[in-house]
């Protein structure tokens, strides 16, 4: 009982001797403060760019993967210009070889695009995303329809002028008159009749992912040709079987380029968790260097905290004499002293914890990048600052705790 009421006695004499000298408090928090909302504030831009990755970057979902001629995940100029000289573009004879034979996979399509210029009328929008794909781009790309619907077969085949368009075309070009599906749109002077308008994906870093418009594979290629641009999606019969539905699908393509054994890869290969490991690898860099800061700040705080002790020890030393002569233990003085460094560095944290809580609130009002605080963060950056506070305030409490009462009660209030 006598532990407890004396820890309690030291929490409400820190909390006193905060609230006396509140300036100084704060200006010796900035340190902790600085460090806390630091290392809030990039844990919850990594987090929520690690579910902002993983949820719109990737339009493959959980189980599909793509083939293209070149896909660079790392950036490397030298990679990439062998790359160019060594991989031969993917071919219509190739895909229709790899749906025949692949037995791991549940859907394979095909797609090319590329930017061009949409009218109606008087209007129109640059930039645009023309894909040509087959039907089944639908359930591999996951494009909803919001209204109207997603190509068909039977379009395909005949090669018909046909467009799924997105939210964008429909919000520039097809806001007049009523409803879009059935109106006429021209990309790089090419008519198309729109059939369906899909369901908004919004943005990746401020870049719309609404901006496109779909047409059947055999109409681009009958327009466009298919020498250049192809790409095969595949979505792998289940997640279990994503990576053999990968490993079949590289089997078959090196058989059918007659490659050696210790031939590379003349196609490259991409999934979505491939792409949510190289922004992992991102993040973890990202993190270490934010750590390198954060720590520098909590040092330069965690001394500043120990000045601002010792020159408090200081200060109170005629009243540690008088408690030392009315019985109090070393363990007492010591307790005080150490649950006040604690608790100052503490309130650094909280400080640190609401600042970091406006931060990503303003951040995710005013930009495309989003934040998402996480619990662990928090209880993280609050534990860490109060464990600062202990450290940097041993020896300012050991030196307090060391008092000779008789020579402290001589020192002048």
């Amino acid at each position: 009982m006598g532990g407890h009421a004396s820890f309690w006695e030291a929490v409400v004499g820190a909390v006193a001797s905060l609230r006396a000298n509140k300036l100084r408090s704060f200006l010796t928090l900035l340190g902790i403060i600085l460090a806390t909302t630091t290392l809030i504030a990039v844990m919850s831009v990594i987090r929520g760019m690690n579910v902002y990755i993983a949820q719109n970057v990737s339009n493959m979902g959980a189980d599909g993967f793509r083939v293209r001629r070149i896909v660079m995940m790392q950036w490397n100029p030298k990679k990439y210009l062998e790359m160019q000289r060594r991989n031969p573009e993917l071919t219509r004879e190739e895909f229709q070889f790899l749906r025949t034979h692949a037995t791991l996979a549940r859907e394979y399509g095909v797609e090319a695009s590329q930017n061009v210029e949409v009218h109606n009328g008087k209007d129109h929008l640059d930039g645009v995303s023309l894909i040509g794909g087959t039907p089944n781009l639908g359930v591999i790309g996951n494009f909803d329809a919001e209204e109207g619907r997603f190509l068909t077969d039977t379009e395909n085949q005949h090669r018909m002028a046909v467009a799924f368009v997105g939210k964008d075309i429909k919000d520039h070009l097809l806001t007049g008159n009523g409803d879009p599906i059935g109106k006429t749109i021209t990309a790089n002077g090419v008519p198309l009749k729109v059939i369906g308008v899909a369901k908004p994906k919004g943005s990746v870093f401020g870049q719309s992912q609404d901006n496109f418009v779909i047409i059947p594979a055999e109409t681009y290629f009958k327009i466009w040709g298919s020498r250049q641009g192809m790409g095969y999606d595949a979505l792998a019969i289940d997640h279990q079987n994503l990576a053999a539905a990968e490993d079949e699908t590289r089997t078959l393509l090196r058989s059918y380029r007659h490659l050696k054994p210790q031939d590379d890869d003349t196609f490259s290969m991409v999934t979505s968790d491939s792409l949510v490991n190289v922004w992992d690898q991102l993040t973890g860099a990202i993190a270490a260097s934010a750590i390198g800061i954060v720590s520098v700040f909590m040092v330069v705080g965690g001394v500043v905290i120990m000045n601002i002790m010792l020159a408090v020890v200081t200060e109170r030393t005629h009243e540690i004499g008088i408690r030392k002569s009315v019985g109090a233990r070393r363990s007492d003085i010591l307790s005080q002293f150490l649950v006040e460094s604690a608790m100052l560095a503490g309130a650094g944290g909280f400080i640190g914890v609401l600042i970091a809580f406006l931060v990503a609130i303003l951040v995710r009002a005013f930009t495309p990048v989003p934040m998402s605080v996480p619990v662990l963060a928090v209880v993280l950056g609050v534990t860490l600052s109060a464990a600062v506070g202990l450290f940097f305030g041993i020896y300012p409490a050991s030196r307090a705790a060391a008092m000779d009462p008789i020579e402290a009660l001589r020192v002048e209030k």
